[in-house]
């Protein structure tokens, strides 16, 4: 699309397409809100400051649009299948396994393991996971959402180019 016709689109169409990158209605509202943007550190600064009121809830609310690592759906199917392209090429113990563990980290957290995929099979996928699970929930909660702000930047800058 590019950053002109981001910022040339509507209030509502450019709300949509900060929605499909990252799933929360009113950080979408506001980064729209802040068009135009001179440049792609320009909008990811006000993404982040758009972030950084978020509560607990909103980023939870914002997890639930990712499918499991590993497992195919959520808000944007077809961008998490190519992020997760590298996973989905493990043999089929190997996806059993995170599987697994990926629901023994939801019965921990409350919450969908969110891990930026893209480039990343499942193997150190699923390492990262394990360490992830020593973690108290609060931190978790932080490394979750900083993995979230990871993916999404990934998705502006498909977005924006």
């Amino acid at each position: 699309m590019g950053l002109a016709q981001f910022n040339s689109l509507s209030g509502e169409e450019a709300e949509v397409q900060l929605y499909s990158c990252f799933a929360h209605h009113k950080w979408a509202a506001r980064v729209a809100a802040g068009r135009p943007y001179a440049d792609f550190g320009a909008l990811m600064a006000a993404a982040e400051t758009a972030w950084s009121d978020l509560a607990r809830t909103d980023w939870l609310e914002a997890f639930t649009a990712h499918p499991r690592i590993g497992e195919r759906g959520g808000h944007e199917p077809a961008r998490s299948g190519r992020e997760q392209s590298r996973v989905m090429q493990a043999s089929d113990p190997t996806l059993a396994e995170l599987a697994a563990e990926n629901r023994l980290y939801e019965r921990r957290f409350g919450h969908v393991f969110l891990i930026a995929a893209t480039g990343r099979g499942a193997e150190e996928i699923l390492q990262s996971l394990r360490q992830r699970m020593r973690n108290d929930p609060v931190t978790e909660l932080s490394v979750a959402a900083a993995e979230q702000r990871k993916i999404t930047r990934l998705r502006l800058e498909r977005l924006t180019k």
